[in-house]
């Protein structure tokens, strides 16, 4: 099919007329790209089977990952790169008269994640298939995703993500590998000669259909599995109740990711769609498991699970109960199977994001899995009692279940037997304070997995141009073995090499200015810096500290003659939760301010802000290629890792950060003259959360430059109510800055100052770029999935 571009030709030709019934002089784009991408997916068929076959007659134990996310982005193109024969088709739709990339074009991003923790998963997904380690997706077939995102007068708007609305050809309908998953109901006890049986009574019934993805490794031949559980109403429901009624309420469970939880009817959906998630993924890897084995006592040796974050859970009182109620095993052998199957990713040290849940919503809606968890709680905390007798407030705070709350993290921490960070700063602040206890009381739980990035998606798909100059210059090795790109860092000194990296670059750059032209109808200077923030808006990810440092810059520029910048494109690009109302505000800051800027006579040519609308991973494909500045400007403990900073780095970015994440990691491996830091240390941060001392106030008043800007928001310096920005105002100084805003401000304005200097010297800042490129092969995710399999899944290559 693919083997020639004449082969290749004939097959699409003959695959579209059988799908269309009509002739090639006739199709549009997307039925070309339906075609494509049919081809390529019926090309993989038969790999796809020999792998799950390969894996089955081996015996191999496999991976299962959860995760309430997974951004996968465009496949398409990611596929033809990871099967080889990518040349091929765009020789043979050439020939066509077809532009591959157009086609691609036609793709719209899948709708099942966010941010970084779905860009992760499938970071994570594309490096166990090119590793050829048999490891596997478990997520939900979202229907709407989170939200299409619009910008009306400033504001962000949000409508539904139609992400399947033409269908998705990469996509299989398993109906006959359907599970049921139940709500509600009644638990009835019953006691005979053995053990106690469970009796699941009077429950809502809802079908978990599964729709399966191939995940194509780079030019393998292993083909893994991304399972995606939709949710239908049952024939099992029932007799009672408004049958319409059922059917919304049902099929809502996977209509949106993250549904508002700011009332009781959004918790219950939530806890719905995470239960509805790990009991699905979960019965269903037990039914394949006992298919070639004859009972479940060896199941940990054969089965790895892993939560992503706290949403999954549920997974380990689902097992429980599986293991227990519909296979009779006792608690022991239950629980020790259990634990040794399962571990756990912790995202975040922000205790807000650290789920818990209210007994008064948990308990009804999931009776058997409460009684389980309260069990669990019961027997873990009569084991906090023998170790720290006396010491109620230790207890108290180690608890799974206290004031009536159910904490998802602490449940993680004790039913699994890895806990990891993803940074190390992270994972060092995990066992140092935000879970010493538990680290104290499980020393050998935990562990560090820096994240990575696959750099087939985000350097060769991405970036192709920069791939080849590369390969032109060290060879291809690095393709297959990402830290191979050291072998650049010679080339940071060597002149041709220097003018290759920046006319690629360059072109990256004129390649993003056409399409915001396009876009938005603003021109930018495609010499300007690129200096680009793009990432979930969030109050802890500072995106306001950028603005008021915008803002600092105008004012300069508008008071003072004296005063020049190198010319300076800062662009935006973020999406706000539904209901976080402060992110909103700033989003709404964001586009006044550079709608206040770029209509500016005296400001146009040195200063621009861009605002990208409905920020996905198709858009970060254009934006990470053409940065020139990588803003990771979190407050310092509080982003666990971030992955962003290893795509723009890999893409010959450079850094500007706070100590944060893997920043420092960063910071070790291209050391300080190509990287720019600023602000308070994570050390720093956690003194003032622990002691107090901070007084936003005093900056506010000892810096003129700092008070002016923090004024200008709510002094009628922007048109706007006078009322708008006053959240804003008020989080800085009524509420005392609790992310370090101000306190920053100076060495950020000291820091972009050096930024502008280096910039200016050309020579000196391609010798900088090309050190993070040479350096980035350090954070590429086979390296870190390689860890996980080696360190806490314990498999091997299939």
């Amino acid at each position: 099919m693919f083997s020639t571009k004449d082969a290749f030709k004939q097959q699409f030709l003959e695959k579209y007329e059988i799908m269309y019934g009509k002739s090639f002089e006739e199709s549009t784009l997307p039925e070309l790209y339906n075609t494509l991408g049919q081809m390529v997916r019926e090309y993989v068929s038969h790999a796809w089977i020999e792998t799950n076959e390969r894996n089955r007659a081996n015996h191999k134990k496999q991976t299962y990952y959860f995760s309430i996310e997974f951004l996968l982005g465009r496949l398409l193109g990611s596929n033809l790169l990871n099967l080889g024969v990518q040349d091929v088709v765009e020789a043979g739709l050439k020939e066509l008269g077809v532009d591959l990339r157009e086609v691609e074009e036609q793709e719209v991003d899948a709708g099942l994640g966010n941010g970084g923790l779905g860009r992760l998963a499938a970071c994570f997904l594309d490096s166990l298939a090119s590793l050829s380690l048999p490891g596997h997706g478990v997520g939900i077939r979202y229907k709407h995703g989170l939200f299409d995102q619009r910008i009306i007068d400033g504001y962000q708007v949000e409508l539904p993500e139609q992400w399947l609305r033409n269908g998705n050809v990469w996509e299989i309908r398993k109906a006959s590998q359907s599970i049921e998953v139940k709500f509600g109901g009644d638990i009835q006890v019953s006691y005979g000669n053995g053990p106690l049986m469970f009796h699941h009574i009077n429950a809502e019934t809802v079908t978990a259909v599964p729709y399966d993805m191939p995940v194509i490794g780079y030019e393998n031949k292993t083909i893994n599995t991304l399972r995606l559980w939709s949710a239908e109403p049952s024939q099992f429901r029932p007799d009672k109740g408004d049958v319409m009624k059922y059917k919304r309420e049902t099929e809502a469970i996977s209509e949106f990711l993250y549904p508002d939880d700011s009332h009781i009817e959004g918790k219950i959906l939530r806890l719905k769609q995470q239960y509805f998630l790990v009991s699905a993924g979960l019965k269903s890897i037990v039914r394949t498991y006992l298919k070639n084995n004859d009972h479940l006592s060896d199941f940990h040796n054969k089965v790895a699970i892993h939560i992503n974050d706290t949403h999954p859970v549920l997974a380990i009182p689902e097992l429980m109960r599986i293991l227990m109620d519909e296979h009779g095993m006792g608690w022991e052998e239950a629980w020790h199977i259990t634990t040794n199957t399962i571990s756990y990713t912790n995202h975040t040290t922000l205790s807000e994001a650290l789920e818990k849940w209210p007994i008064s919503i948990f308990k009804p809606l999931l009776p058997r899995i409460y009684m389980i968890v309260e069990e669990i709680n019961e027997r873990y905390c009569r084991g906090l009692w023998d170790k720290y007798t006396g010491d109620w407030k230790r207890i108290e705070e180690m608890a799974i279940i206290a004031h009536g709350v159910i904490k998802m993290a602490h449940l993680a921490i004790v039913g699994s037997h890895s806990v990891n960070g993803v940074a190390k700063i992270h994972t060092d602040i995990l066992k140092e304070r935000e879970m010493k206890l538990f680290y104290d009381y499980y020393p050998t739980k935990f562990n560090n997995k820096t994240n990575g990035i696959t750099h087939r998606r985000w350097l060769i798909k991405a970036n192709p141009e920069l791939a080849r100059t590369i390969s032109e210059a060290i060879g291809d090795k690095w393709i297959a073995k990402p830290e191979h790109l050291s072998a650049l860092l010679p080339f940071a000194n060597d002149a041709g090499f220097k003018q290759k990296a920046y006319e690629v670059k360059y072109q990256n750059k004129l390649a993003f200015a056409r399409q915001i032209k396009q876009l938005t109808g603003i021109a930018i200077d495609e010499h300007s810096i690129f200096d680009v923030q793009v990432k979930r808006l969030h109050a802890y990810k500072r995106q306001l500290l950028n603005i008021l440092h915008i803002m600092y810059l105008y004012n300069r520029l508008q008071e003072d003659s004296n005063f020049s910048i190198t010319p300076h494109t800062f662009i935006f690009g973020a999406k706000a939760s539904p209901g976080y109302y402060y992110a909103k505000k700033i989003i709404k800051l964001i586009n006044t301010l550079a709608a206040k800027i770029n209509d500016d006579p005296k400001t146009k040519d040195l200063l621009k802000v861009i605002f990208v609308e409905n920020y996905r991973v198709s858009l970060a494909e254009t934006i990470i290629p053409a940065a020139d500045v990588s803003e990771q400007i979190s407050t310092a403990s509080k982003e666990a890792s971030g992955t962003g900073n290893m795509k723009f780095m890999m893409n010959g970015a450079i850094t500007l950060g706070t100590m944060d994440g893997a920043n420092v990691e960063i910071f070790e491996e291209v050391g300080p003259d190509n990287i720019f830091t600023f602000g308070l240390t994570a050390e720093q941060v956690l003194a003032y959360q622990r002691n107090g001392g901070y007084r936003a106030i005093e900056y506010y008043h000892h810096d003129q430059s700092l008070n002016q800007v923090i004024n200008q928001l709510i002094n009628g310096f922007f048109p706007v109510p006078a009322h708008e920005f006053e959240t804003i105002y008020d989080s800085l100084l009524v509420q005392n800055d609790e992310y370090f805003v101000l306190k920053d401000f100076g060495t950020y304005v000291r820091a972009h100052e050096k930024v502008g200097e280096a910039y200016r010297n050309r020579d000196q800042w391609l010798e900088k770029s090309i050190i993070n490129i040479a350096k980035s092969g350090r954070f590429s995710s086979d390296r870190t999935i390689q860890e996980y399999a080696d360190e806490i899944w314990g498999i091997t290559r299939s």
